[in-house]
């Protein structure tokens, strides 16, 4: 277990591999724990960083802390700290919706950045969030099995209120709106069968500018890297291999993905 000290409170993280850095920032149903495949699979040419945002896993839980800002000020914290001078970010959900801001706060320090199951209108994402408690919601979209405990455990020790805090922040304001101003290379991937966030329509990513794109991928839930990791993992290894400059369409479009193109 690694941890650092980031405005007077523990930041908690792990990290695996070496080569250029991936940071990956976990949703509201849990924490670092559900990337721990992700890792395995880029370990081999990146170092990625997987941390537990303010309210989350082993970071501090101060409520003034929960806002979508203080939540983008721990990720530039975090890089400074580590001295991380430019990553490429992953973000599901609820860290999504960070990274989007980040990258648009800060856009010489993100090089591009993936967005799983992230709800760009408020009424993309579903009041279930707010109502239903998070192992129950844990188990509909992760299903009963080995992986459930683990990712469970992790889970029983989120702040609620990080949970609510955010969630209402999203559903009253857009995130198209900070998307929209981003300069770098923004790629949301969904989940098909996904009903606590619904994709964009084609009307909203023809809105959106030429670096925005969006990835369905059928067989999965809520949470894509576990649902289908080996499809996730290929797509997120083409992603951060794309050249600099070069646009997301030229991600080849493979079988087994289907894909929303303007």
């Amino acid at each position: 277990m690694s941890a650092i000290i980031v405005d007077d409170d523990v930041v908690h993280y792990e990290v695996l591999g070496r080569g250029r850095p991936v940071l990956l920032i976990h949703g509201w149903l849990g924490s670092w724990r559900y990337w721990i495949p992700t890792m395995q699979a880029l370990n081999g040419e990146y170092r990625v960083y997987a941390l537990d945002l303010w309210g989350f896993g082993d970071s501090g839980k101060r409520r003034e802390r929960y806002s979508l800002e203080a939540q983008t000020e721990l990720l530039r914290g975090f890089m400074d700290r580590l001295a991380i001078l430019k990553a490429a970010f992953v973000g599901h959900g609820l860290g999504g919706a960070v990274v989007a801001h980040f990258a648009r706060r800060y856009p010489d320090l993100a090089d591009r950045a993936m967005a799983i199951s992230v709800p760009l209108t408020g009424a993309a994402l579903n009041s279930r969030l707010l109502d239903t408690p998070l192992p129950a919601l844990l188990e509909t979209f992760v299903g009963r099995g080995p992986q459930l405990e683990p990712l469970a455990r992790e889970a029983a020790k989120t702040d609620a209120s990080a949970v609510e805090v955010s969630a209402r922040a999203l559903m009253a304001g857009d995130l198209k709106e900070a998307v929209a101003d981003l300069k770098l290379p923004y790629l949301l991937v969904y989940g098909e069968k996904d009903t606590l966030v619904t994709a964009p329509d084609n009307g909203l990513m023809e809105a959106l500018t030429n670096n925005v794109h969006s990835i369905e991928l059928e067989e999965s839930r809520h949470f894509p890297m576990l649902d289908e990791a080996g499809r996730f993992n290929r797509l997120l290894v083409d992603f951060l291999t794309l050249k600099s400059g070069e646009s997301l369409m030229n991600l080849e479009l493979k079988e087994e993905w289907k894909r929303r193109v303007r």
